[in-house]
């Protein structure tokens, strides 16, 4: 096995967990939400389908994010 290069002693939030549990979580809950929010939208085209879910995946990332974000803040 070879030698660790280094490790880290994160002060304050650990953001790669913060990212790594974004990605996690919008996957598994954002999704879902998305394909229940486009059942309201009216997507005739593709580009219309793949326009709305980057809009509206880009929101439940973003509010995802700042969730995570706060949590891991409180905890520490």
């Amino acid at each position: 096995m070879p030698d660790r290069i280094g490790s880290t002693d994160p002060e304050g939030v650990d953001h790669g967990w913060v990212l790594q549990i974004t990605f996690v979580l919008t996957i598994v809950g954002g999704a879902p939400v998305v394909a229940l929010v486009s059942l309201g939208a009216t997507l005739p085209t593709w580009s219309d389908k793949a326009l709305f879910a980057v809009r509206a995946g880009a929101v439940v990332w973003f509010l995802t994010a700042v969730g995570v974000y706060l949590y891991a803040r409180q905890q520490q």
